[in-house]
This record gives structure tokens, sequence and C-alpha cells, in this order.
């Protein structure tokens, strides 16, 4: 019984050494994004050239298309790349285009002794962009105003070469719906505070932008281009820092799209999503690893305190204890996101989600991707 009791005490010690860690990454660096303001300056609209890669696209591009052509902005063109699609993307790109003069398509021919991934076909989009500042979105995605491509072009500057945007999924109101939205929700926090704190670490294709110079200066995808994921996180990854990225999270500067709409659609998304994260610079993994692992010992090690039957009023107290002063945080950012539900719902999301991170990553050890859609 003493050596069952003395298990429960190193144990409960862990536990308080992972909730502080976790306390503290929520208020020194998570309280960065939550309490961010933008600081005002003179913004110059300057021309920008906005990317989009699209396969097999056709009713995403007549639905979302028109959202992105028709952004209130004096000077702006947008090119869509059409990769290799059999299913009349290029007719209905070639109906938009009658309708939008600001419309540049470029199109990839299918070659049976070379296959290529979305990062070359945004490297021919970026090569025929007129203009130095370019912005990034999917063709599944549409903005959510049409202010979006002021706001995210207004934080372009001599010193700013990276801008980083929030993509969300559409709401409903089932739990996987919620799950998912949580998740990019978790994961935007991390790479935008990220970001506030100086360390940049990854951006998302639904909403990015950077500069086209910044893009040849580094030799575009050279460095990874072995590797099919990656065209955002590990562009930005190499070559962001703390002087020349910025963020945009005004709320009509979001750019939305449908999520899967089952669980192993999902799993199939974070496995693509995962396979990059290994190429990640050391200390930008060594962070990430920091803030879940510690999140995930934590949940880990309350289940078998309770079988060891250590003080369930203690332990209660101190979860109660993590969630009050977490709540604050993820509030804040929740309102800004216009996610105020997951907010609500915090103390639950966060518990699965973060149980259900091992089967991410062992649904990405056990399979590899090998077409980019």
């Amino acid at each position: 019984m003493s050596v069952m009791k003395d298990i429960a005490e190193l144990l409960f010690i862990v536990l308080l050494v992972m909730a502080f860690i976790q306390l503290c990454v929520y208020w020194l660096e998570y309280r960065r994004l939550a309490f961010y303001r933008r600081k005002e300056s003179a913004i110059t609209k300057l021309p920008v050239s906005i990317i989009i890669c699209a396969r097999n696209e056709k009713e995403n591009l007549q639905k979302h298309l028109p959202s992105i052509l028709e952004q209130d902005y004096p000077d702006f063109e947008v090119i869509v790349v059409n990769d290799c699609s059999w299913d009349e993307t290029d007719l209905v790109l070639m109906d938009i285009a009658k309708k939008y003069a600001k419309l540049k398509i470029v199109t990839i021919k299918e070659q049976e002794k070379y296959t290529h991934g979305k990062k070359f076909a945004i490297t021919l989009g970026i090569k025929a962009a007129s203009h130095e500042n370019l912005l990034f979105t999917d063709a599944d995605c549409y903005a959510a105003n049409i202010q979006w491509l002021f706001l995210m072009q207004r934080n372009f500057s001599n010193q700013h070469e990276f801008v980083l945007g929030y993509g969300p999924y559409e709401k409903e109101k089932t739990l996987l719906n919620k799950l998912i939205r949580f998740d990019t929700f978790f994961i935007a926090i991390q790479y935008l505070s990220a970001s506030l704190s100086g360390a940049a670490y990854m951006g998302v294709g639904r909403n990015l932008g950077y500069k086209k110079s910044v893009f040849f200066r580094n030799k575009g995808f050279a460095k990874h281009n072995h590797i099919l994921s990656g065209d955002d996180d590990l562009f930005v990854n190499e070559n962001a820092n703390a002087t020349n990225t910025t963020i945009e999270i005004d709320k009509d500067s979001f750019t939305y799209s449908i999520p899967p709409s089952t669980f192993s659609k999902w799993i199939g998304q974070k496995k693509r999503h995962l396979t990059t994260a290994k190429y990640y610079k050391g200390r930008h993994k060594a962070s990430l690893i920091i803030k879940n692992a510690t999140l995930f010992v934590y949940y880990l090690l309350l289940i078998p305190l309770f079988i060891l039957q250590y003080d369930w009023r203690i332990l209660v107290s101190l979860h109660i204890l993590m969630l009050l002063v977490k709540f604050p945080i993820v509030y804040r950012i929740a309102n800004r996101f216009k996610e105020i539900d997951l907010a609500w719902l915090f103390p639950v999301l966060e518990f699965i989600h973060t149980l259900l991170q091992p089967l991410f990553y062992l649904a990405n050890l056990l399979t590899k991707q090998k077409t980019w859609k």
C-alpha cells in the first residue's frame, strides 16, 4: 500500500509540472494572440496577385471563385492553375473568365512520364503572377468578405514579407464538425501566437500571403521539393522569421471552407498535414512537442491517479483551476475568430482532441501520401 501511495504521489508531482507548463504556454505565448492589437500605419494599396491551384474542382470553382474575383480592391489579378483536371474544370474556368477580366488561367497537361505535386503548380502560378505581393487560397475556400484582399495585403511592407491568416471551416451542428473546427482553431492559436512571439513556424495555404521576391530569393520549394506536402507550412518554416512575418486576424480577413464530412476523411486530411511536421526546424519541433506532449501527459495521468485513489477532491480542484485559468485566453481568441461555441465546449473538446492526437500520428505512420489531391 505504501508503494502505491508513493507512486501516486510521484505521478501527482509530474501532473503538477505538466499543468504548470501548460499554464505558462497559455499566459506567456497564447496571451499574445488573445490581446493582439495591430499597429496602425499608412496603407498603400499595391497591386496583388491571388493564386489558386485546382485539380478537379469544377463545382467548388463555380461556387467559390466569384467571392475572390469580386473583392473590393482597385488592382489585382486571380491566377487559377488548372492542374491536370479531368472533370471539365477547364470549361468552368473559361466560362468564368468571360465574366471576369481579372481571371488568368494557367493549365498543366498530364504527362505519363512525369508526375508532380502541388508545389509545381504553385511555382507556375507564381511565375505567371504580374505582381510582387501574392495571396494564396484554395479552390474550396471562399472569402468571408469583399474586404478580405484589402485586409490581408495591408500587412505587406518593406519589412513584412509573410502574412499569416486564418482559414476556419463552416459551422455545422455535429460533434465531428466541432472537433474539426476545434482542431483548426487550436492549430491557429499555436502558429499565430508563435509568430507574435518571433518564432513563426507555419502558415496555412487556405489563407496565406508572401512576396514573390522572397520565393525566388530562397529558390522556391527547392529544399523540400521531394516532399509531396508542405507548399505552405514548410516554406514558411524555412524562410519566415521574427522580423519579416506578421498576422491578420480581422474577422473579415478569414477564408472559409467546407469541413470533411466523415471521420475517415478528416483522418486522411490530418495525415497529409502531419507528413511535414518532422521537417520543421529543430527548435520548432521541440516547442510543439512540449506544448502538445505536456497536455497529453496531463490528461493521461489523471486516469491512473483516480484508479490509485488519489484524493479526488485535489484532482478535480486542480483540473477546474486549470480550466478557469485557461478559459479567458480561449474565450477571447474564440470571440475574435467567431468560434465562440468552441469556447463554451472547450473542456470537452480539449479532452477529446488531446486523446485523438496519437491516432492521427499512428495513421500517418501507417500510410504514405501518393498525390496532393
